[in-house]
């Protein structure tokens, strides 16, 4: 588990990158912002009401009212919402003044969603907006030597099967260009190879089919169950044809209940280090943060969040 959690934030190092946090007032991060600005995993910029450049925020106003008048939103409206610092925040990324932002700590996920949504633009090559967890279990055999992608755990309450087939593409390329590992993804179910039938599973074995047809270059399979996504000795007997079956390493949940559920289990039964929720879909990073997150989670947020934004600059050069 600590390999993994070295391996982030010295590659973050390489390149540190400016992120925003807009809770200012929460012990926990300015603790981590501590850390990360000695270690030089970020360039971490904390907003306060005295380091908000309020002409930035009038042109933010401007800029977002121009964006969303269509939709009926009043200037007055526009500039009451650059005054959230979680917008605010949002905002700056998308501008080009930071290169990422981490919130969440006392924000809800539902909020912090809301803002990349409205503020940052879509990543076009996938078109939703979703969320995925680094879960680092200890002494843990299966998956990539104890670490795994869960995905969706905080956006998608009940995902269609096309909505589920693109949650899937989007964490694995999240394994693939930041955890640089190959992607073994298994769309998870109560049922296995048609073990059982129900309009639930057949949402699974759809979403499959998609996932597999926009993205051949993954490994993809499902309808599994959990056990035989991660262990060989029931993958040989429940799936024996499947790719990836007993050493999955990106787990997709049929809807956010059993997202949530197991990442939490997992984290605490598990004592597992639970890195995120980091938002996928957006064209530039950011992350939410559990508001039961630690120090830590702040910090590891950080360094995922450099790195992606490392790697949104090279793909651009």
């Amino acid at each position: 588990m600590e390999t993994i959690i070295r391996k982030l934030r010295e590659k973050a190092k390489e390149a540190p990158k400016i992120i925003v946090y807009p809770e200012p007032k929460d012990e926990r991060v300015i603790e981590a912002i501590k850390y990360i600005e000695k270690e030089k995993i970020a360039y971490p910029l904390l907003l306060t009401h005295d380091n908000i450049d309020h002409r930035k925020q009038e042109e933010f106003a401007n800029i977002y009212y121009e964006r969303k008048k269509i939709k009926g939103i009043t200037f007055e409206e526009a500039r009451e919402l650059m005054e959230n610092p979680l917008y605010y925040a949002a905002m700056l990324v998308e501008q080009g003044g930071a290169s990422g932002f981490v919130a969440g700590a006392t924000y809800t996920t539902s909020s912090v969603v809301r803002a990349a949504l409205n503020c940052m633009e879509i990543d076009k090559s996938i078109g939703l907006i979703s969320s995925c967890f680094v879960m680092a279990i200890p002494n843990c055999s299966y998956g990539e030597k104890g670490i795994f992608v869960y995905a969706d755990c905080g956006v998608i309450p009940y995902p269609t099967q096309d909505q589920l087939a693109l949650i899937a593409i989007s964490a694995a390329n999240f394994a693939r260009d930041v955890l640089e590992f190959e992607p073994k993804v298994a769309l998870l179910s109560f049922s296995t190879k048609g073990s059982a039938e129900g309009r639930w599973i057949e949402k699974v074995r759809e979403a499959t089919k998609i996932a597999k047809e926009k993205a051949p270059h993954f490994l993809i399979d499902g309808e599994l169950q959990a056990d035989t996504a991660i262990v060989k000795e029931v993958a040989k007997i429940k799936a024996p044809q499947s790719e990836i079956a007993g050493s999955a390493n990106i787990l997709i949940f049929p809807n956010l209940d059993a997202g949530n559920i197991c990442y939490k289990l997992t984290e605490r039964l598990a004592k597992a280090r639970a890195i995120g929720p980091i938002i996928l879909g957006t064209k530039k990073p950011c992350s939410d943060l559990s508001r039961g997150c630690s120090i830590e989670d702040i910090i590891d947020c950080t360094a995922v969040t450099v790195i992606r934004a490392q790697k949104n600059e090279n793909s651009c050069s």
